[in-house]
């Protein structure tokens, strides 16, 4: 792994990080509404309406330390989740899915809570044989951003919805991302298998070309009236071709709390 390399995905391992119905019903005297309450009641019976989590409620279905085996967790601060209006996309289609990288938040969430999710380093069965063999050791780790948001109604299967469309507008065509003085170019988004609470999307996303870029991952899951959003990064992955897995232990957990 060349230092110059290793450089680059940490700059834009930084800059990518920096960054929930209930209804009222009154008696009538009137045939007219009782038969409307009827025919909407008959209408809900076969989807039941979905109330949103509060940010406490949220903040106990957060993972915590001890959740993971072999990674550190922490919850995140103002520093770590993006403002609406700090990031923007140079493509209108791909505000979703970029929004999505910095933890921004989409529609009206209800409730919201995050997380940092940092892997420790991996024992080695053998010393490295020299010190960049040692550095790609200390850096193969994965850094997730565990962002939660809640929505009344179908709040979350529209934010699934709109994040999958998103990504199929912009998975090769590339955009921008604006943040403060920092920009990153998002040269393609491949989908992955994942699976999680009622439904769940997954996409490699490559930043840059060539020796300068670096793979991510975005993992968005739905449950209940629930989406819970991780993106990754490894600093021990650089360049076009290389690749790291999806932290599903990560994923897993977090899934596991949401019920």
């Amino acid at each position: 792994m060349r230092a110059t390399a290793v450089r680059r995905t940490s700059l834009a391992a930084s800059a990518a990080c920096l960054a929930l119905l209930a209804a009222a019903c009154g008696g009538s005297d009137s045939g007219d509404k009782d038969d409307s309450a009827a025919s909407g009641a008959k209408g809900d019976a076969t989807k039941p309406a979905v109330k949103a989590l509060t940010s406490a409620e949220l903040e106990k279905a957060s993972l915590e330390q001890g959740d993971v085996a072999g990674h550190k967790i922490s919850k995140t601060g103002p520093e770590d989740i993006a403002q609406p209006g700090a990031v923007t996309v140079d493509k209108k289609e791909c505000e979703p899915i970029g929004f999505a990288f910095y933890g921004v938040k989409r529609g009206n969430p209800v409730g919201n809570a995050g997380r940092k999710v940092v892997e420790e380093p991996k024992k080695k069965s053998a010393a490295p044989e020299d010190f960049e063999d040692a550095m790609g050791a200390a850096l193969d780790m994965t850094s997730s951003l565990v962002t939660l948001a809640s929505y009344d109604g179908d709040g979350a299967e529209k934010n699934l919805t709109e994040l999958r469309t998103s990504a199929a507008a912009c998975a090769t065509g590339g955009f921008t991302l604006s943040m403060k003085d920092s920009k990153q170019t998002i040269t393609k988004l491949t989908e992955e298998k994942v699976t999680g609470g009622d439904e769940a999307v997954a996409w490699r996303v490559q930043m840059g070309k060539g020796e300068s870029a670096a793979p991510f991952k975005l993992v968005s899951l739905r449950k209940g009236g629930t989406v819970a959003t991780f993106f990754s990064f490894n600093l021990g992955a650089t360049g076009a071709k290389s690749d790291f897995d999806l932290p599903t232990a990560v994923i897993d957990a977090q899934a596991g709390k949401l019920g």
